[in-house]
């Protein structure tokens, strides 16, 4: 079955993210059908109100998309995941929800690891919970879950693999809810990533700060997530886990090609609390769940109660597990990919439009 926003309100929980916005800005295009209302839920009351100023004094986005009637369709909530109340009212008269709101700083949940738990773990146990107690329309739910949930060594990822599964199980207690979740790696230029980071200092002449020269990172754009999203939101089953077939690189490649000289000096600093030199999106104990399907690769629920149908014939492009630290991009083809993307010092927008 495919499913379409045609019609339907939708809500994206944690909707100032640099992710949320561009989900945002994708609802709004029409594409998945045109919803009835579109409502931008966060705790960030300064954020939402760039947003709903930079949203509604835009005409057009940068690829001629028009939002003519943004203003109607578009809603802003004050609201805290980690409130239950806050989120059944939001959640109540919800369609499809996109739930985007974490605390995703590794260092910062390392150091503040009971708000990680409680944003990450009991803010998808209230979503879950707001679901099963709420209206019985029908709702399509989509976790936005992250690399480090993969065999987890930082508290991040340890809170957002609880939180992949808290949505799995939850496909068990709402007949009439269909949770699923996506897991990606790095995304190039988002909020608080290295990119804009290392664009700054370049900029500045300053030397590019790596914490380990052996670190790699797989690399998308925040186009290609909100695509797999919306794949997610319009084929995945009840339960299932749907990850992009995306490059991988070398950090130290990647600091030098946004500098745009394959000797810019480089400072190492050492690995910061949680860091993983390689990041895994699928693990060796997942492979036997995992398939190949239109272009993405799909896991199987844990719980064989939601398991439906037989994997796929195809072959998957790795044996034992999907991990950045295998078939790396070339120096060269980095710095195709970030000036392809506008991320070097020759070609970013200035500071403050990175970092928005």
């Amino acid at each position: 079955m495919t499913h379409t926003l045609q019609g339907a309100n939708v809500v994206i929980l944690g909707g100032t993210g640099s992710l949320g916005q561009r989900l945002a800005a994708r609802i709004l295009d029409g594409h998945q059908g045109t919803p009835a209302s579109l409502s931008v839920f966060s705790r960030d009351e300064a954020k939402q109100h760039y947003m709903r100023l930079a949203f509604q004094n835009r005409t057009t986005a940068t690829d001629d998309i028009i939002y003519a009637d943004s203003r109607t369709r578009l809603q802003f909530v004050i609201g805290d995941v980690r409130n239950f109340a806050d989120m059944k009212r939001s959640v109540d008269r919800a369609d499809v929800i996109f739930h985007a709101a974490a605390l995703k700083q590794v260092p910062t949940c390392e150091y503040f690891g009971g708000a990680a738990v409680d944003t990450n773990v009991y803010g998808a146990i209230n979503l879950a919970r707001a679901v099963s107690e709420g209206s019985a329309t029908d709702k399509s739910i989509v976790g936005i879950s992250t690399d480090k949930a993969c065999k987890p060594v930082n508290l991040m990822g340890m809170t957002k693999a609880v939180q992949e599964r808290i949505l799995i199980q939850a496909n068990l207690h709402c007949d009439k809810a269909r949770f699923v979740n996506v897991r990606y790696g790095n995304v190039m230029a988002s909020r608080g990533s290295a990119i804009p980071y290392f664009i700054d200092l370049a900029r500045r002449k300053k030397p590019i700060t790596i914490t380990d020269e052996r670190m790699t990172r797989f690399l998308m754009t925040l186009n290609q997530s909100v695509d797999l999203i919306f794949a997610a939101f319009r084929h995945a089953l009840r339960g299932e886990t749907l990850l992009p077939l995306v490059p991988a690189a070398k950090v130290t490649d990647i600091a030098r090609a946004v500098a745009g000289d394959a000797s810019y000096p480089l400072e190492i600093t050492g690995i910061r609390p949680g860091e993983k030199l390689h990041e895994i999106l699928v693990s060796e104990e997942e492979v036997s769940r995992t398939q190949l399907r239109d272009g993405n690769l799909v896991i199987a629920p844990v719980l064989p109660e939601l398991r439906q149908g037989t994997p796929s014939s195809d072959p998957l492009p790795f044996r034992d597990e999907y991990s950045s630290r295998d078939d790396n991009l070339s120096y060269d083809a980095v710095v195709q990919l970030l000036t392809t993307n506008e991320l070097t010092v020759a070609n970013a927008p200035n500071s403050e439009e990175i970092y928005r």
